[in-house]
């Protein structure tokens, strides 16, 4: 998904396409991921790992093998929904999986630090393999080696073992997901992923479309957002060794503060090696996020509904993953990029604030 999500903006910049387009484009990756995501919580709860990413893989493979094979704008935004949707429910089945095979709290942490690596991992290898490809043998060789690495995930996960399903507590009445947002950490928990992920499509977005006007090649571009996904890789792979001395909430302030900064410098750097160290500087604020906000989420929601809570959580970030790529088009035909940079930058610094209120946040069990 993340080499698509390189190759396709650039395939339909080289078209003639708009950044407004290319928000639209953009958009797609995460539209048919939220709209799944409720229901992939659910399938989760109730399925073998196998199962969900089984659908995962089909649904990549067929994405960005449309691609390949006629790579129009409307085939690109078909390649977008299949591929950003195979992400989302894989996603979901990994991370429930793992949330069930942890033994405690401190486990939970390392575990989700551990897991975390892989998508870091994959946001480097994906637009750095996609780029040097499309400067080297075109957009379709890029294409087809997308297609070709959810079968990798197919056979890896084969042999992956069964968990027993999780105790039910017995409750009167109809549930839904939407009931888990009665829970006020979790809303607090998912207003701050928002903001979190809201900068990660920020600079995913911008990246591209500041490369592009400064005529850089596809492989600084994706050496730029890799630089960034390597970063983040780097700090997770740290994050297990060092779980029995972080606190989630301030992890979590730390990183918002950080990258209200480095939001301010950021559009203000002209060369490419500027933005790469940057980049770098922001992966390692943005990467250590997401295993503490997991480790979070597992404690204050019920075991049996951790599906549903991580599907409801995918579902908010991704939906605003929709709106704000093609608010960034249209702002970015309006106003500059900077602009851009430094308001995300406030609203992420003056966000910081409501992370201090995890502290001492009660495990919930029912």
């Amino acid at each position: 998904m993340a080499g698509v999500r390189l190759a396709a903006p650039l395939l339909a910049l080289k078209l003639g396409y708009s950044a407004v387009a290319v928000g639209v484009l953009l958009a797609l990756f995460a539209l048919s991921s939220a709209a799944l995501a409720l229901p992939a919580g659910r399938f989760a709860d109730r399925h073998p790992l196998q199962k969900p990413v089984g659908i995962s893989v089909l649904m990549a493979f067929v994405g960005a093998g449309a691609a390949a094979i006629y790579p129009q704008f409307w085939v690109l935004c078909l390649a977008a929904l299949l591929t950003g949707a195979a992400a989302g429910v894989a996603v979901i089945a990994l991370q429930r999986y793992v949330g069930r095979a942890a033994s405690d709290a401190l486990e939970l942490k390392k575990a989700f630090g551990w897991l975390s690596v892989g998508p870091a991992l994959s946001n480097f290898i994906g637009p750095l393999v996609a780029g040097l490809l499309i400067d080297y043998s075109g957009f379709t060789a890029a294409f087809v080696a997308m297609a070709v690495l959810p079968l990798l995930c197919w056979y890896w996960v084969q042999d992956t073992p069964a968990l027993a399903a999780p105790q039910i507590t017995v409750t009167h009445g109809k549930t839904s997901a939407w009931g888990l947002l009665k829970n006020a950490a979790l809303r607090r928990v998912l207003l701050l992923n928002w903001f979190l992920s809201t900068c990660w499509d920020v600079h995913t977005f911008l990246v591209p479309v500041i490369g592009h006007a400064r005529d850089y090649n596809a492989s600084t571009i994706g050496a730029i957002l890799g630089a960034f996904a390597i970063a983040a890789a780097t700090v997770r792979l740290m994050i297990p060794l060092l779980a029995a001395h972080l606190r989630e909430w301030a992890v979590i302030t730390g990183a918002m503060l950080i990258t209200a900064v480095l939001y301010g410098i950021y559009p203000l750097l002209q060369s490419a090696l500027g933005m790469g160290i940057c980049s770098v500087l922001l992966g390692l604020a943005l990467g250590s996020v997401q295993p503490m906000i997991m480790s979070t989420l597992h404690h204050i929601t019920p075991e049996h509904r951790q599906g549903e809570a991580l599907g409801l959580r995918l579902m908010t970030i991704n939906a605003s993953s929709v709106v704000m790529p093609l608010m960034f088009g249209s702002l970015a035909a309006v106003v500059s990029v900077s602009a851009i940079f430094w308001g995300v930058g406030v609203v992420v610094g003056l966000g910081a604030k409501l992370a201090l209120g995890l502290q001492n946040t009660p495990a919930t069990t029912d």
